[in-house]
């Protein structure tokens, strides 16, 4: 039941992907759409792959004589999905990190590599915070004993500071620039 429907929903996006791919040709479409649906037709061709590589695993599996045309005709199946499949990937720009494909190769989740990257990501977000903080305490306390000593060259600095974070901030509203330095794109509808 589940393979007959992968079967025609498969059908359906890729005899609809030729027309759907030469039309946008004409058309200005979005790319990040058009990567969606590539995407989508890529794995509408994966889960008919699997209904019928199952397909053919129930055959082999009660093979006989009076079953070796619905063998060929299946493995014929699967072939051409395969061809499909490989046509379709084509128009995927997907970059898979080797690590994940080495843990699948190794039996492994995949998603052991993604929690690896974000536990890495955390640690060494931690360890700059750690380096910032220390370096704000520092200024900090660095800026407390130059005033003892020199109160004048304090202030005047201070009030530089002041100016310069006045006039950056005024500059950057001016030319819609975001604090961290990039820029403000309008969105076109």
């Amino acid at each position: 039941m589940d393979s007959s429907q992968n079967s025609s929903s498969a059908s359906g996006a890729t005899t609809g992907g030729g027309g759907t791919g030469n039309g946008g040709m004409g058309q200005s479409s979005d790319p990040n759409e058009e990567g969606k649906q590539n995407l989508n037709q890529v794995i509408n061709s994966i889960d008919k792959t699997l209904g019928l590589l199952h397909q053919l695993h129930l055959t082999v599996s009660s093979f006989s004589v009076a079953s070796q045309l619905p063998l060929l005709q299946r493995l014929n199946a699967v072939v051409s999905e395969l061809d499909t499949m490989q046509r379709l990937a084509e128009n995927c720009n997907i970059q898979v990190p080797m690590e994940v494909v080495n843990l699948i190769d190794d039996g492994k989740n995949p998603d052991e590599f993604t929690r690896d990257v974000i536990n890495s990501c955390i640690a060494r977000n931690q360890i700059t915070k750690g380096k910032t903080d220390a370096f704000k305490s520092m200024r900090k306390h660095l800026l407390e004993e130059l005033e003892q000593t020199f109160p004048g060259e304090v202030e005047a600095y201070r009030d530089i500071r002041a100016t310069s974070a006045a006039e950056s901030k005024r500059l950057a509203q001016a030319q819609s620039v975001l604090p961290n330095g990039d820029v403000k794109v309008k969105a076109e509808h």
